[in-house]
């Protein structure tokens, strides 16, 4: 199964955990962030049918009212673009980070539906107390199949924040910086939104990405 398909599943998982319980996720503790959201999923997507089926304006709603304030995406945006993000106007930066952030949300309507059986099993936390970029790892069991997943965090005077995932092996920032790179390489940053847009009105016309 292909890794891409892993990132949109988890990131999915974890992304949708957040729906209903926001107000009780202590933001102070990398950890225990973690560990709340990705222990309810199971039990939210079971009792929305909407989300299960993919609804993308229901999932859409629930990643800008839900996700958002847990996570950094235009730091994970940036990291993805790398030094061509300088490069980028303020415009341009804005529509990267919503662009890419869409990809993934229509990504997400896709692998909810194959959510079957999942368990999940953290391993020990381990950070130095001054620690501001931690890694919490975990293993997801999906359909009898173990999958490693680990979330990157940095602290914020907001409290702890995920700009990044590791599934079976691979991080996400780093899985797409060469896909960037050469479509940045090829017609610049207009290149490379021109691509994400063209990409989400595929998949919004519900053509499988090539």
């Amino acid at each position: 199964m292909k890794k891409f398909f892993w990132f949109a599943l988890f990131s999915a998982l974890f992304a949708f955990s957040r729906v209903g319980f926001a107000q009780t996720v202590d933001t102070n503790s990398p950890d225990g962030m973690i560990k709340t959201v990705t222990t309810q999923v199971l039990d939210q997507i079971k009792t929305d049918p909407s989300i299960k089926n993919g609804d993308i304006n229901k999932i859409t709603q629930v990643v800008n009212q839900k996700i958002l304030p847990y996570t950094d995406f235009r730091r994970t945006t940036q990291l993805a673009m790398g030094r061509a993000w300088r490069q980028a106007s303020p415009q341009q930066q804005d529509q990267m980070v919503e662009q890419f952030k869409m990809l993934l949300i229509r990504t997400y309507a896709g692998a909810l539906s194959q959510v079957r059986d999942q368990t999940v099993q953290f391993r020990p936390f381990r950070a130095d107390p001054g620690a501001t970029d931690v890694v919490v790892r975990s293993i997801i069991t999906n359909n009898g199949q173990p999958v490693e997943l680990d979330y990157r965090l940095y602290k914020t005077p907001q409290g702890w924040r995920v700009y990044d995932l590791n599934v079976a092996g691979a991080w996400l920032i780093q899985a797409y910086q060469q896909q960037f790179a050469e479509k940045i390489s090829q017609g610049g940053v207009s290149g490379l939104l021109q691509f994400l847009t063209q990409r989400n009105q595929q998949l919004a016309a519900g053509q499988q990405p090539s």
